[in-house]
């Protein structure tokens, strides 16, 4: 019977870094899915509403056909772009074969009526690995509501609205200072 071994801290830490890595520098899905297992079933999932975006709420399986791996990230390809992401807080369980970490980028919705509206996010990735300290599972916690509004076209006039509400309390809260300055 043969022996297995697991991969420490240091390797599941490295092979987390180097997809990350891959992603941030908008690597080709070949390159992607180079750090996904060759001896067990893949998956990725991006937590949210199906309906909020093509890619949310929706289990990817296998490295091709309509519903695979390669699909989640040709759909993200099609629909998003990103800018200055990076990748901090790693948290590594070697006994469950897990790494969590958190990024943050400058996500732009890329077609339709949202085209061009931008927001920045942090998300969460949930990893698991084989073995061999290859990607099984790839799961992503990540802003849904920016994502569908922005998709809507709505995200760049709420945030305006936010923003002159913003000014808008801050103003108020100047006019109170000042008029307590006064009656002091």
């Amino acid at each position: 019977m043969p022996m297995f071994s697991t991969p420490d801290k240091q390797q599941l830490l490295k092979s987390a870094q180097a997809l990350c890595s891959a992603f941030a520098s908008k690597a080709d899905i070949e390159t992607l899915l180079s750090h996904f297992s060759s001896t067990h079933q893949i998956s990725a999932f991006e937590h949210g509403l199906p309906v909020l975006a093509p890619f949310l709420g929706r289990p990817f399986t296998g490295r091709s056909g309509p519903n695979s791996v390669a699909a989640y990230f040709e759909l993200l390809q099609k629909h998003l772009t990103y800018e200055d992401m990076s990748f901090g807080e790693w948290v590594v369980d070697a006994d469950a074969g897990k790494v969590s970490v958190k990024g943050s980028a400058k996500f732009t919705w890329a077609e339709g009526a949202g085209k061009g509206q931008s927001w920045d996010e942090e998300f969460v990735y949930v990893l698991d690995f084989d073995q061999d300290a290859k990607v099984t599972d790839y799961h992503v916690w990540a802003d849904s509501g920016a994502a569908y509004l922005a998709r809507r076209g709505e995200l760049r006039q709420l945030i305006e609205a936010e923003g002159k509400d913003k000014r808008a309390d801050d103003q108020n809260d100047a006019d109170t200072q000042t008029l307590v300055d006064v009656t002091v």
